[in-house]
């Protein structure tokens, strides 16, 4: 009897494990899709790195369990995947490489997470997307042929942030033509995709997905005010060194315009209204952020497609009251407009966790996943 019980069990498992990794039955409805991401964070600065670690970030199991815990429902996984594939034909992507995505989507899967995989940093299709067009499709192929008999909860963000001279046109069309390709080989999973223009709200305008594609959810990335949300930022130009910009404005004493500053026009004159305009009409104040996500909803409502927004943060050189202020206002406007979203980032200059500490910083957790 016991013997026969065990077998049994042994069964079950097997069963629901092939229930995991099962190809998903379609068609999916991505508008159900969207909502099923809920509340998400990115795990940044890990594998979309010229390699994992260098920028300080090593994912560890620990982490997925943490974010489960949490009350997170999603992460979004940044990945540089053209720093490991051949840079001729056929492009092959190293096998190492792809066994580490293996290891963090199975990872994110058994804590119940659903996961969007992009492909970040591919520098070089900024600069020249002619010639780099070709390699990023195949790129695609390999992941969708890896991926296509995953389960639903895992979704495909073709390329974070187009920008450069990949154009609005430029990457329509690349866009169009990368679906087609992921298509024939995978007509399942649900892609996630934005405009040019950094995922930008702007950018969504210009934006032109393929008629026939009908399992697609839009994004966009939300840093606004920029020169609250990055003021400080290590890789950021002058424009952003301007330090003590506190949100919402006006600030109680004026804050003083860093030289460097000064020299870029529309950042002074930013910052001139910020330090001198009324709550209801200053440039980092919630009357803007409601105007511009009410843009988003609009063109989501008009189009007919979900949105997700993908990025938001504020780095840690603004104080932590801003930052915690903003993260709860811009979550709860995202959320009243009907948007899933993913915070940028987990355990880095933008986190919600501190690894130093090895302990979550408590009042940016609770802005994201109220108690």
């Amino acid at each position: 009897m016991i013997r026969r019980t065990l077998i049994l069990f042994l069964v079950g498992l097997i069963f629901l494990g092939c229930q995991r990794v099962s190809r998903p039955q379609g068609p999916l409805d991505p508008h159900a899709q969207a909502q099923r991401l809920g509340r998400g964070v990115n795990l940044g600065n890990a594998l979309e790195a010229p390699e994992e670690g260098e920028w300080g970030m090593t994912l560890e199991e620990e982490f997925f369990v943490l974010i489960g815990e949490a009350g997170f429902d999603t992460i979004r996984v940044p990945i540089r995947w053209s720093a490991h594939a051949l840079e001729e034909s056929p492009y092959t992507i190293d096998e190492d490489f792809f066994a580490r995505v293996d290891w963090v989507i199975e990872h994110a899967h058994a804590q119940d997470l659903n996961v969007v995989i992009n492909m970040h940093h591919y520098d070089e299709i900024f600069e020249d997307p002619d010639t780099h067009g070709e390699r990023f499709i195949e790129m695609w192929k390999q992941i969708a042929t890896r991926y296509k008999d995953r389960p639903d909860t895992l979704y495909f963000e073709p390329l974070n942030e187009p920008h450069g001279n990949l154009d609005a046109n430029r990457w329509n069309i690349l866009f169009a033509d990368t679906v087609a390709a992921i298509r024939e080989i995978d007509a399942y999973h649900t892609l996630v995709a934005g405009g040019a223009d950094w995922n930008g709200i702007d950018g969504l305008a210009a934006f032109d997905p393929p008629a026939g594609e009908s399992n697609l959810i839009g994004t966009f990335h939300f840093y606004e005010p920029y020169l609250f949300t990055h003021q400080g930022a290590e890789w950021g130009g002058p424009e952003v060194q301007t330090l003590g910009i506190v949100w919402p404005g006006p600030p109680e004493t004026k804050v003083e315009i860093a030289d460097a500053t000064r020299k870029v026009e529309w950042a002074r004159t930013w910052l001139i209204r910020y330090n001198g305009s009324p709550s209801d009409s200053n440039p980092a104040g919630p009357k803007e952020i409601g105007s511009l996500l009410d843009r988003a909803a609009a063109w989501s409502e008009e189009r007919n497609i979900p949105l997700w927004m993908g990025e938001f943060g504020a780095y840690s050189t603004a104080d932590m009251p801003s930052r915690v202020r903003w993260t709860t206002f811009v979550r709860e406007e995202a959320e009243g407009r009907g948007f899933s979203w993913s915070y940028w980032e987990f355990g880095a200059g933008f986190g919600v966790y501190d690894r130093d500490l090895r302990r979550w910083n408590e009042a940016l957790l609770t802005a994201l996943i109220p108690e």
